[in-house]
This record gives structure tokens, C-alpha cells and sequence, in this order.
């Protein structure tokens, strides 16, 4: 298994995917109808403190995008490309996801360049998938990798915990709504106001982040943080390359124990560093960091060791095109064909149904879309 394409990787991909394509709003529409009216109030994202499923779904993207470049590295070495010539190709594809977040973000569509947000997810997956690939290209041994990480978790951890926001004590809300959901974490600093991350985006970012003079949650204290969240995707991706072609359980199991073992380290971390998906803080990669490696572990051994891919088609259509879906659903009018086709069925329903309609409308548009790109063998490569 040297440079062959997982079909697992393709499907987990598409399962995390799934949630930022009508996933979320579907799952919330069923739970509503079975009686759980507010059950989005603890699968959606926390205002701060703690985690919740949907604050899983980013890092196990970057996850996966680091996971598959062992693979990638190893096809492009077998064609003859230096590790100089891979590096560059790392460069390039991480300047191409920055630009792309900036085109979704409405780059073209605005032209307001006073007040654009520069941080972005795809930014973000761009510079920590970059700078992964470039410390796995220059550093031979897995442990070697997983040193820097851990040395890049402890350092920023310490600078969090010992540098507060030199703005703290004189800090002044600027939006009384921001206020209202973010003022109830104190001046600590781990507090969007005591942190030092946060400072670092009111004085650098500025009007160009996604909350003006307070702070980015893809901001620039995370930045780092987001470099460890693609190694440990490395880390995984050589876990399974590692040993030839042959699809193990037992490659499986290492998968998990490595996630018991990142689970069991960020649960310590976070007695002294809170787990904070806003600010990517480290105890969050590590925690987060245990799903990915769970959730890449299952679909592994159903996939690839038990060979049971039929039930995966659906999410594999998703994941051989995220970034496509991704950007299409900022330039497509999905909404509008799925209001075409279902909104009249969903308005002889019940209310609550009619919801499940709906949203159950939006995710099939999405991924008939998709499905066609896959039946004409169209895929964005970045």
C-alpha cells in the first residue's frame, strides 16, 4: 500500500463532509421529530469552554488531508519527483486553498478590501497541511514528526497560560451581541479577551477578522496548533502505508490505540489548557485529534480490511470531491432547486416532518450534483 488511493480515506472524508453539506441541519430536523426539539443546542458548536460533534468535523478534515499525503509523497517519489519538487507542489497547493477561502469568503463578489476577513477554514486546512508536509519531507522518522508536535503543543500551551493579552484589563466591547455570548469567560488567558491569540487578531487582523477588535476563530493563535492536527493525519496515513498493501485489522487497532493515546494526553493537557475549538488550543487537537484517528479506524477496517464498500458509495461520491461541494454551495443556489422539487411536498406535511423533508431535500441536491461530477469523472484536485 505504497501509492494506491484508500477507498476508506475517500469515504470517511465524505461522512466528515457530510455535516457541512445539510448533514447538521438533517440530523437536528429527525432529532426535532422524535422529540428533541433543542438537541441542536448540544450537536452544533460551543460558544467556547468544551466540545461538541460539529466542533469535530474541521480538525478530522485537516486530519484526513494530512492522513492522505504519505500516500500521495510515496506515488510521487515512485515517479521520479525530488522531495525538493514535492515540497513545491506542497507550497503551491497550500497558496491555492488560501486563495480559494478568499474566493468563499466572497473575495470577488464584495470587493471591500477594508473589511475582509482574511483567516479562513480552507486557509487554515492550507497553511497546516503545507507546513505538515514540509516537516514530514524533512524529517525521515515518525517519532522525529510527533517530537516537533508535541514540542509546538507544549510551547503553545505555555506562551497561552503565561502571556496574557496586554488589552485585557482595558478591553471594551465593541458589540454588545459578542458581549452577550463571550463576556461570561472572565479576562483569563484562555478568554477571548485574556488570550494572547486574540489579542494577536485585534492588533494584526483587525477589521479583517471574522469578529472586528475582538477575534478570528480561525485566527492566528491557532495557526500552529493546526500544523499538529495534520501531522497527527500523517502520523495515521504512515500507520496504515507502513508494512506494504496488505489491509490489516491489526493496522486498525494501532489506529485506535494511537487515538486512546492522543484522547489520554489531551484530557491531561486540559486541566491546565482548556479544550477551545475557537482558539484551535492544544488540548483541543489532542481530543479532537482521538476521533480522528477512531473514525478513520472504522472506516478502515470496514472498508479496506473487511471489504465492505457497497454501503460506503455515499459518502466515497462526497469525499473524491469535498472541496468541490464545499465551494460549490457558496456560488450553486442549492437552496432554491431543493425549494423547487420539495418544498411543496414539505408543505403537505406537518411542520416537523415537512423540516425533515426539507432538509433531507438539500443534501440529495447536494449530492446528485456530486454524483453527476463522479459519473463524468469530474474531480477538483488542489
Amino acid at each position: 500500500m505504497n501509492g494506491k488511493r484508500l477507498a476508506s480515506l475517500d469515504a470517511v472524508r465524505g461522512f466528515d463532509m457530510l455535516f457541512i453539506m445539510g448533514g447538521e441541519g438533517l440530523v437536528c430536523a429527525i432529532a426535532a421529530l422524535f422529540g428533541c426539539p433543542d438537541f441542536h443546542k448540544s450537536f452544533g458548536h460551543v460558544p467556547w469552554n468544551g466540545l461538541q460533534f460539529m466542533d469535530l468535523i474541521f480538525p478530522t478534515f485537516l486530519f484526513l488531508a494530512g492522513a492522505s499525503f504519505p500516500f500521495s509523497c510515496a506515488k510521487s517519489m515512485e515517479r521520479g519527483m525530488s522531495r525538493k519538487a514535492v515540497a513545491l507542489r506542497a507550497l503551491r497547493r497550500g497558496v491555492t486553498l488560501i486563495l480559494l477561502g478568499w474566493f468563499y469568503q466572497g473575495l470577488l463578489t464584495r470587493l471591500n478590501f477594508a473589511t475582509f476577513r482574511i483567516p479562513s477554514v480552507l486557509g487554515y486546512i492550507g497553511f497546516g497541511w503545507m507546513v505538515a508536509a514540509w516537516l514530514y519531507l524533512g524529517v525521515r522518522k515518525a517519532w522525529g514528526r510527533l517530537a516537533v508536535g508535541a514540542a509546538i503543543l507544549v510551547g503553545v500551551t505555555l506562551v497561552m497560560a503565561l502571556v496574557p493579552a496586554p488589552d485585557a484589563a482595558t478591553f471594551v466591547w465593541a458589540n454588545e451581541g459578542w458581549k452577550a455570548t463571550y463576556g461570561g469567560f472572565g479576562t483569563g488567558p484562555f478568554s477571548p479577551v485574556g488570550n494572547v491569540g486574540c489579542w494577536l487578531d485585534r492588533v494584526v487582523l483587525g477589521k479583517h477578522a471574522l469578529m472586528p477588535g475582538m477575534f478570528d476563530n480561525e485566527g492566528l493563535g491557532g495557526l500552529l496548533c493546526s500544523v499538529v492536527t495534520a501531522t497527527l493525519g500523517m502520523f495515521a496515513g504512515d500507520l496504515v502505508r507502513r508494512g506494504g498493501a496488505a489491509a490489516t485489522g491489526r493496522k486498525a487497532l494501532q489506529l485506535l490505540g494511537a487515538g486512546a493515546v492522543s484522547l489520554a494526553a489531551g484530557l491531561l493537557l486540559s486541566l491546565v489548557c482548556p479544550v477551545i475549538k475557537n482558539l484551535w488550543s492544544p488540548s483541543f487537537v489532542l481530543v479532537a485529534g482521538s476521533y480522528s484517528f477512531a473514525i478513520f479506524a472504522l472506516f478502515y477496517w470496514l472498508v479496506d480490511v473487511k471489504g465492505w464498500t457497497k454501503w460506503s458509495f455515499f459518502f466515497r461520491v462526497i469525499g473524491m470531491n469535498s472541496i468541490t461541494i464545499y465551494l460549490a454551495q457558496s456560488v450553486i443556489g442549492f437552496g432554491h432547486v431543493r425549494d423547487f422539487f420539495f418544498k411543496g411536498v414539505a408543505g403537505l406535511c406537518p411542520e416537523l416532518v415537512g423540516g425533515v423533508v426539507m432538509e433531507l431535500g438539500y443534501v440529495a441536491v447536494c449530492w446528485l450534483f456530486l454524483y453527476f461530477l463522479y459519473k463524468k469523472q469530474v474531480f477538483l484536485k488542489v
